[in-house]
């Protein structure tokens, strides 16, 4: 497994206790370091690049702002404070997200899911993505794109069919199309995406993959076999 580099930014002991732990329960994330203030935090992102950093505001010395201010990073940033005015700052230097003190684990991964999204959605065209992950309950699910069939839409929630299990998740479509390349698997309604190597026939506007029939709308159908005559 992947596994993507982080460190904490906290000058508050319980607070930076409680994102460490936090940080421990999420298997593909690495701790690589953790820094009471913000000056040392920033000489630390100097010499080491890494992929996401979660970042108090008011700290001595440095402020969690000003360290965004007074560097160019590639990190993702999620801000953790108590003070809900900065929010507007944070999002004009780019932020991913802005986690209000105290937040529970259930928010804290759902800043960690967009982070992993936007990290996911940035890896070059020339490598290799082979997995993503999706959120699921309390945790994230590492599913391997070879093995996805289709992705069922249902209210709220989307049912991702693979060859090992059936994943709900309350990602939408549009998030779900970010992070899967477009030649692997297809939209083809509005409550349907399928993978294109996964289907066995298709007849008029429906697709066969094994006992399922999968509806092809007028909106997605165009572009639907445009993919299949280039595959």
């Amino acid at each position: 497994m992947n596994k993507y580099s982080c460190i904490i930014i906290e000058d508050e002991p319980l607070a930076l206790e409680r994102t460490k732990l936090f940080v421990e329960k999420i298997p593909f994330l690495n701790l690589e370091a953790t820094f009471d203030n913000a000056l040392m935090g920033l000489a630390y992102l100097k010499l080491h690049k890494v992929d996401l950093l979660f970042l108090d505001i008011n700290m001595d010395e440095l402020t969690g702002i000003e360290l965004l201010e007074s560097t160019k990073l590639e990190s993702q940033v999620i801000i953790t404070t108590a003070y809900q005015e900065y929010a507007l700052k944070g999002y004009e230097l780019n932020i991913t997200d802005y986690l209000l003190k105290p937040f529970n684990f259930e928010r804290f991964l759902q800043a960690v899911t967009k982070a992993l999204g936007n990290i996911q959605h940035t890896i070059p065209q020339t490598v290799s993505q082979d997995y993503i992950f999706v959120k699921t309950e309390n945790r994230l699910e590492k599913i391997m794109l070879q093995d996805i069939i289709f992705i069922e839409g249902m209210r709220d929630y989307r049912r991702i069919h693979t060859t090992e299990k059936r994943i709900m998740t309350l990602q939408n479509f549009k998030e779900l199309e970010e992070m899967i390349p477009s030649d692997l698997v297809c939209r083809v309604h509005k409550s349907y995406m399928v993978s294109l190597h996964k289907i066995d026939s298709i007849e008029r506007s429906r697709i066969h993959i094994g006992k399922e029939i999968i509806p092809i709308s007028d909106t997605y159908k165009t572009g639907f076999f445009n993919k299949i005559h280039n595959t």
